[in-house]
Formats: structure tokens, sequence, C-alpha cells
């Protein structure tokens, strides 16, 4: 049986270093727009369960999942959900 692991809601500054890991650079600052309800704030403003090995980003206007950032060892996955674009 697995052991849960502990996850922090925190916002999205705390995924700066996984985010860090799939662009190369601090996107914190990128203005992420909703697909769910079109809402455009920076990721650092986003809602984020974060753990170990993941980090799921969340609009604050409407909580759908913008993306997953998934740590396994040494590869890093980026999953997108409902993020429609980000920009600079």
């Amino acid at each position: 049986m697995r052991a849960e692991t502990a996850r922090s809601i925190v916002d999205g500054n705390a995924a700066a270093g996984m985010l860090w890991d799939v662009f190369g650079t601090d996107v914190t600052g990128s203005i992420a727009v909703c697909g769910g309800c079109e809402a455009a704030a920076p990721l650092a403003e986003a809602v984020v369960e974060l753990d170990e090995t993941a980090a799921i980003v969340r609009c604050r206007s409407c909580t759908h999942t913008l993306l997953t950032v998934l740590r396994d060892g040494e590869r890093v996955r980026l999953v997108v959900g409902a993020l429609r674009e980000i920009w600079r």
C-alpha cells in the first residue's frame, strides 16, 4: 500500500521550479488564458496543488486545471489542460 504524500495548496510562484524545468525560464509572470472561463492572469496568481512529484495549476477564477507538471526522476512532463494560451 502506498503512503499518502503531503500536498500543499499554494499560488503559482511555488511551482516556479517545476515550470522552469519545462520551459527553461521563469514563466510565473507570463499571462495564462483559461479556456474554461477566458480569465487572463499571471501564472503566479494561479492556484496550485503541489507535492514533490506534481504541480497541478488551476485557474483562480473557475478552478479548471490549466496544466499539470509531473516529475518522475530525471524526467519532467507537461500535460496541458484548459490552458488556451500563454504569453509574456
